[in-house]
């Protein structure tokens, strides 16, 4: 399901009972991250906020704020119009397994496939309502459409008096945690390209302002922006950058999602949505953003200039991350849609916004995994490890120092490199019950035979490593153990009933 704008999307939530509005104005400095830790914190990860009246140094913002629109396992399902996310992944595993038909009947559900998959590739529109309200910098503002807007579930009609011009700082961006360097965009969607062959990446790379005209851009030296960020730097020539907020959800996600180096995230959203991603080309750059999104910050990077620090900030670590030099993104133009709404998170001690999306790209691309890794049965990245610290993986074992050969695999894909704990059970464990996982992590290994320590990249943001990006990994396989893996004793079987006794008593306590 494609949703034509970030405010459908809200509105379903509310349909669903799963959006709670905050009438009363909340303040960006420190009061909406409370607000929204608290119900984070709920089992199951509580309600999306709608704030309607987020202040900004105590003034009210022209625009309302959404937070935990994807905190839960069914918020994260409706933004990709799915019942679950395993409908999603079932899906993709299909498209992935496809086959030569050979029959009429598969001859047809292959074709089904292929109607579908024309959805997935963006087309270009000459224009749409990300662009209803311009301002260029040194231009006056320019709108398109009358200003206040009419009133929708959004923005009620006593909402807005005035049309201020769209700026850094009437945007609800928040200073989320009290040692934060100042107020940071969590959420940006950030588009850039590659000089030499022009493929486009969108990343996620929080955003800390300065002013109303620049902001840091947090791309760490692993991500893609960063690769193509290095490439203006070596040849000196402006780098055109672009930032967009909401739209369609699925926006969001596919800008997190694990996608391979090269693979445009706008054909993931395509075909997650079902139908094509409409692009238009921003006012002053040569770069492409959605039609639908709700607020468009265009700008540069220039490697001429100095790194500036960026941070403190409090980080999906759970701690703060220590200020570190990063460039400078400079703002030429910001146009929103009538009724922009401004979508944030936080991140910090979990459990957070950011599981709920992580598992979702788990399971999603779970099927693409089985693909290299065919013994591969489930993977489990548990919210204690904050996102990729800690994964539980089980496989089918079937001979000797296979557990082995996962984990370096795993360590060798992707964003997987930022791993520093594996831990591989057998099949019949349900990796997504951390006390099942412990329960075997302790009964099955020996610790000198089971475990292996490497060195590798790590995430910057690990302040435990002793050097920036670079760390230590442990693997430790706790699947049952055959000969030729060092272990010279029978091996027992566990403790478990009789499943005709269980059916019997099964029956009795029904009774």
């Amino acid at each position: 399901m494609a949703f034509d704008s970030f405010g459908a999307f809200l509105k379903q939530l509310e349909t669903a009972g799963e959006l709670k509005r905050i009438v009363q104005p909340v303040a960006t400095e420190l009061e909406i991250t409370e607000l929204a830790d608290c119900e984070m914190k709920q089992p199951g990860g509580g309600r999306a906020l709608l704030i309607e009246k987020p202040t900004v140094n105590g003034q009210v913002s022209p625009f309302p704020l959404a937070i935990n629109t994807l905190g839960s396992h069914k918020r994260m399902a409706m933004s990709l119009g799915v019942g679950s996310i395993d409908e999603a992944a079932a899906e993709l595993g299909s498209l992935m397994k496809a086959k030569p038909p050979g029959s009429f009947k598969e001859a047809i559900r292959l074709l089904g496939t292929a109607l579908d998959l024309r959805h997935a590739k963006p087309k270009m529109v000459a224009t749409g309502p990300c662009k209803e309200v311009i301002r260029k910098y040194d231009a006056p503002p320019t709108r398109t459409e009358p200003w206040p807007p009419a009133p929708d579930i959004t923005h009620p009609a006593s909402r807005i008096t005035s049309a201020p011009a769209p700026t850094l700082l009437n945007l609800p961006i928040q200073q989320c945690w009290p040692l934060d360097g100042g107020r940071f965009i969590t959420f940006p969607c950030v588009v850039t390209k590659d000089p030499d062959t022009g493929e486009r990446n969108m990343g996620m790379y929080r955003m800390q302002v300065y002013d109303d005209r620049t902001t840091g851009m947090h791309w760490q030296l692993q991500k893609v922006g960063a690769r193509h960020g290095r490439r203006y730097y070596e040849t000196g020539s402006r780098m055109p950058v672009t930032v967009f907020l909401g739209g369609d959800p699925a926006f969001t996600f596919a800008a997190t999602a694990p996608l391979p180096d090269g693979l445009d995230e706008f054909l993931l959203a395509g075909y997650l949505r079902k139908k094509s991603v409409e692009l238009v080309k921003c006012e002053t750059n040569d770069l492409e953003v959605p039609a639908n999104a709700d607020v468009v910050i265009e700008g540069y990077v220039d490697p001429k200039e100095p790194l500036r620090q960026e941070g403190p900030f409090g980080d999906h670590t759970g701690y703060y991350t220590l200020p570190q030099p990063y460039p400078v993104f400079h703002i030429t133009a910001i146009t929103h849609r009538k009724n922009a709404v401004y979508p944030a998170t936080i991140v910090g001690l979990p459990p957070m916004e950011d599981f709920y999306m992580g598992s979702a790209s788990v399971k999603l691309f779970l099927p693409v995994f089985r693909m290299t890794f065919p013994e591969l049965v489930d993977l489990a990245l548990p919210a204690e490890g904050v996102f990729h610290n800690l994964v539980f993986v089980s496989i089918r074992k079937t001979y000797p120092m296979q557990a082995y050969k996962i984990m370096h695999g795993l360590w060798g894909m992707g964003q997987m490199m930022f791993t520093k704990y594996i831990v591989v059970v057998d099949e019949d464990v349900d990796v997504h019950n951390t006390s099942e996982v412990l329960f075997r992590l302790c009964a099955n290994t020996d610790p000198q035979r089971d475990s292996i320590f490497t060195r590798g990249p790590a995430d910057v943001l690990d302040h435990a490593t002793p050097e920036l990006a670079v760390g230590t990994k442990l693997g430790i396989d706790a699947t049952h153990k055959l000969p030729g893996e060092g272990h010279h004793r029978g091996w027992p079987p566990i403790v478990r009933m009789d499943d005709a006794v269980k059916a019997k008593v099964r029956k009795f306590r029904e009774g």
